[in-house]
């Protein structure tokens, strides 16, 4: 199992290990360990310990510098939002890493693997042992291919009203016409895509993609949020 997780972390997302006991401490739950205890296995806690404090600071770093026009409440709220359990639970399962998990009897036949609450752990402890075999670059292109481009499409959206922002910024000094458009749509009924354009006094200043409409109408918006800023 130990060697299968190493290949398809490198293979999948681009990280080697050179402490591959690290990397599979850190999907051996505590209930594992306990059913083989004459083995003496370190099971994820510590690591998982260490990997929410770095998936922290590696999020507030990213939204300190990509968003530098929201207030600091603002950004609390995002990167809550960010890294909550749901939401590393979700990255887990999205790189397909529950079935590296290491689970006991007991724990594997209540569905632990399905829990979000033990997934969150191990998603935390991965990134706690990527941090320390290779270094805070690697957490943070684990992040960059899995979280960050969550935040951009306003996953998050409560925390990062594009929209409304970009509303207000524009008339702050009077009214100004914005309008979003559809402009493309594609894919099945179950997964359809959407393309927005938002046209600002009747000149398109951004275009967005999303998995709805209002996703689409906030990538738009950011679009052009920060086109604006940038030349004024």
């Amino acid at each position: 199992m130990k060697e299968k997780l190493v290949e398809y972390v490198k293979r999948e997302l681009g990280i080697s290990f050179e402490n591959t006991e690290m990397l599979s401490t850190a999907f051996t739950h505590s209930s594992y360990a306990n059913d083989h205890r004459e083995r003496n296995l370190e099971h994820l806690e510590r690591l998982e310990f260490l990997g929410d404090a770095v998936i922290e600071l590696i999020v507030s770093e990213y939204l300190y510098k990509e968003y530098s026009q929201f207030p600091e409440g603002q950004l609390t709220k995002m990167r809550a939002a960010a890294v909550r359990e749901e939401t590393l639970a979700q990255l887990t399962v999205e790189n397909d890493l529950q079935k590296f998990i290491r689970l006991g009897k007991g724990e594997a036949q209540s569905n632990g693997r399905q829990r979000k609450s033990l997934l969150a752990d191990v998603f935390e402890a991965f990134i706690g042992a990527v941090y320390l075999d290779s270094g805070i670059e690697n957490a943070r292109e684990v992040l960059a291919k899995s979280l960050f481009p969550k935040i951009t499409v306003g996953d998050f959206s409560h925390g990062m009203d594009y929209k409304t922002n970009l509303q207000e910024y524009l008339q702050k000094d009077g009214v100004v016409q914005i309008e979003y458009r559809v402009i493309d749509s594609s894919g099945p009924d179950h997964a359809r895509i959407f393309k927005v354009a938002i046209l600002i006094e009747g000149i398109t200043q951004g275009v967005g993609e999303g998995s709805s409409k209002k996703r689409a109408e906030q990538a738009a918006a950011k679009e052009a949020f920060e086109k604006i800023k940038r030349e004024r």
